[in-house]
């Protein structure tokens, strides 16, 4: 028997508002959500950063790293995989990954 899982959708801004390589951080369900926008690839994960105990991943800098997209903590510049959160400077460390969509002009993120 196979159960699905309603997901619940989350606004958070306009599409426009995030520019190219660049996040935005917002609150869904009580998290803190960093959400960034490379090219036409939209990514969601948390804002906390676990190296430097602050919540500023959205404002980190966002590049690649062999062709994977990362974003570099403006604290300690321990760099996350914008896939899966994991940090490739810190081996056994990574930040939750979140859904997200563009909907009529607008980003949502899943729920947790």
């Amino acid at each position: 028997m196979t159960t699905s899982i309603e997901r619940t959708w989350t606004a958070v801004c306009a599409a426009s508002r995030v520019g190219d390589c660049s996040g935005a951080a917002a609150l869904v369900e009580g998290e803190q959500v960093a959400v960034f926008r490379v090219g036409s690839e939209w990514f969601a994960l948390s804002n906390w950063d676990p190296c430097s105990g602050a919540a500023v991943l959205s404002r980190g800098i966002v590049g690649d790293v062999g062709g994977e997209p990362v974003v570099a903590s403006p604290v300690y510049k321990e760099r996350f995989s914008l896939h899966t959160g994991q940090c490739l400077d810190a081996p056994g460390v990574s930040v939750p990954v979140y859904r997200v969509r563009v909907r009529e002009g607008i980003v949502e993120v899943g729920s947790p």
